[in-house]
């Protein structure tokens, strides 16, 4: 009973002290590796052993936490970690040759034929999450979008707020085998004999897609009702538009022939073209073709070199250009760090035996009719979290070693509750009025956060409606 007590009252505090931090926008990773150690100590305390398989001791209890902390950068580097971090150098190369805003460019340059304002509207919320491909951080992407692409919208005659909302919620939940998040969860999942040898790319194209791409749809056709419906609102009430908030017009001044703008625009979507282009050759001839994330990524790499010494006619700058490479594999550290962090954390709670409490009463509960219960709570979870710190992925990475036990004990897939979660996060984050890319669009555009977070509330909310339903009708 004693112990019972010790356990509950240290794991609440634990999850109570993350949560705070996580609302307090404070780095998250310190406190996860802090509380980690912390419930750890107390498990040894307690008796138990440390919920690691496998676990090497160093023969000393005070150092044996610390061994933890070693064992999963060992595991995470060698796995999801390694992707992660070639993911950000490749995506910072690209930014570094120019490719990224060639593909921006390209892509937005035939928004200005449109005659109608308002079917413009879907149009650019879905061109601006394929853009999210190419430019995964909101707040870049925003700020990216605000000087090239907000002007235009402006002189079709888009209201301010509508054009900031569509911007805002421009980076949400587009299927990529490049999300950090997925590549998380994918190799998660690969470790249980149920999903044995998945890859990111199979997790993307055979589960996310099929709510993710629905949803996307959903959300535009929501976009151009509800900005239609506040536009004509706002002219009932005979508020004026402002126009001193017109971001000065802007491009990104791309030179080049057609060739160079058609090569360059395709170079930062190279890896997903090759890993769509093997996924579809194994699906129609069975050839088994294994094209990792890894594999495409540094392929792509190489070609994208090749090519900038066929541009510069071998100057030795663009092998010294290769090192932006390198530092934006640095730049990723943090989220492999959080990544290991969150697997400290878990660990902690494993060891003072509270993972396996929950499991024994999930499974006592199973075949209810309540199987989506837990995802509905982890949904709920996170929109509180996401809206009261802002941060769309921090507590799903958080929680992406406990989807798979926690989905057994429930008796559900681990789909269930990844899909929904994971997209939960990144929709709720445009719907936070301290969510980073609110904050950008609502300084550029001078417009209180609140008023953009009316413009994206309704189209977001039903999205993860929509999206909760299609993922419990798909994975339950």
């Amino acid at each position: 009973m004693t112990l019972n007590l010790v356990m509950y009252a240290s794991a609440i505090m634990a999850v109570a002290v993350v949560i705070y931090m996580l609302i307090k926008k404070m780095d998250i990773k310190m406190t996860l590796f802090l509380m980690g150690i912390v419930l750890i100590f107390i498990s040894l305390g307690m008796g138990k052993e440390i919920a690691i398989k496998d676990f090497e001791s160093t023969g000393s209890f005070l150092l044996d936490p610390l061994q933890v902390i070693v064992q999963q950068f060992r595991d995470t580097f060698g796995a999801a970690g390694f992707i992660i971090l070639l993911l950000g150098g490749y995506t910072a190369y690209m930014s570094a040759i120019g490719a990224n805003d060639v593909t921006v460019n390209v892509i937005t340059k035939p928004i200005s034929k449109f005659k109608s304002v308002y079917v413009l509207v879907p149009v650019v919320f879905l061109l601006g999450n394929l853009l999210s491909l190419v430019i995964p951080s909101a707040s870049n992407l925003a700020i990216i979008l605000l000087a090239t692409l907000y002007p235009v919208l402006k002189k079709a005659g888009m209201s301010t707020l509508t054009a900031s909302a569509i911007i805002a919620t421009s980076a949400t939940i587009i299927p990529t085998p490049l999300g950090s998040d997925n590549v998380a969860i994918a190799e998660e999942l690969a470790k249980h004999a149920l999903f044995a040898n998945m890859s990111v790319t199979d997790y993307v194209f055979q589960y996310h897609a099929l709510v993710s791409i629905p949803t996307l749809i959903f959300i535009a056709i929501v976009h151009y009702f509800w900005q239609k419906r506040m536009d004509k609102k706002l002219a009932f009430n005979g508020i004026e538009n402002n126009d001193e908030s017109i971001v000065a017009d802007h491009d990104l001044g791309i030179a080049g022939g057609k060739l160079y703008k058609t090569v360059y625009a395709i170079l930062p979507i190279f890896p997903i073209i090759l890993l769509l282009a093997s996924y579809g050759i194994q699906l129609s001839t069975g050839t088994a073709i294994n094209v990792s994330v890894e594999i495409a990524t540094i392929a792509s790499l190489i070609l994208a070199i090749l090519c900038e010494l066929i541009r510069y006619k071998g100057d030795k700058k663009v092998l010294e250009n290769t090192e932006s490479f390198f530092k934006g594999m640095g730049g990723a550290i943090p989220i492999v760090a959080l990544l290991v962090a969150a697997s400290v954390f878990v660990t902690g709670l494993k060891s003072i035996g509270l993972i396996d409490e929950i499991q024994a009463l999930m499974q006592h509960n199973q075949g209810q009719g309540f199987d989506f219960i837990l995802p509905l709570i982890l949904v709920a979870l996170t929109a509180l979290i996401v809206l009261l710190s802002g941060s769309g992925i921090a507590l799903f990475l958080a929680m992406v070693p406990l989807v798979v036990p926690l989905a057994e004990a429930a008796g559900i897939s681990p789909i269930a509750i990844s899909v929904p979660m994971g997209l939960a996060g990144n929709l709720f984050r445009a719907v936070s009025p301290v969510a980073a890319v609110v904050l950008i669009v609502a300084g550029t555009v001078k417009v209180d956060p609140i008023e953009i977070v009316k413009r994206t509330s309704v189209p977001m909310l039903g999205g993860v409606v929509f999206m909760f339903v299609l993922s419990m009708i798909l994975f339950l």
